[in-house]
Formats: C-alpha cells, structure tokens, sequence
C-alpha cells in the first residue's frame, strides 16, 4: 500500500486531495483507501503543477465526502 495523500477539499462531487512533495500521483482508476482499509473511491483525475499535484477522487459514498476533509487517503 502507498500513500495517495490528504483530502483538502471537496468540490462537484469529488474529494481533492493533494500529492505528497516528492511522490508520483496515482494512476487513474487506482482503487483509494482510508486508515482502516475501506475503499473511499478511485481516482478520476490528476491535475495541477507537475512538481505537486492533485488528484480528484470520486467517492463509493457521496454522502461521506465532508467526512473526507482531512483524511490520508491509500492506493493499495
């Protein structure tokens, strides 16, 4: 498992979470966990700087996406 990064938004559906400095975002379609290994969602988007960017998540539960802000979110 890897980390994907921390959920520091949400917007239009989507939980915007930012790539750690230094590590490559994941790949569209990677399945996301949270700490206790429930799949969050998967990955629909990468944007932003190259050196630091984002990617967009669509959640498995719309309704658990203000529980997301903060949250480290892993790639299995």
């Amino acid at each position: 498992m890897r980390r994907v990064g921390e959920v520091v938004r949400t917007a239009g559906g989507v939980a915007v979470v930012r790539v750690p400095e230094g590590d490559d975002p994941a790949d569209v379609g990677t399945e996301t966990l949270d700490d206790s290994l429930t799949t969050v969602g998967r990955v629909v988007d990468v944007f932003g700087p190259v050196d630091r960017p984002y990617v967009a998540v669509s959640p498995v539960d719309r309704d658990a996406l203000p529980s997301l802000l903060g949250a480290t979110l892993y790639a299995r």
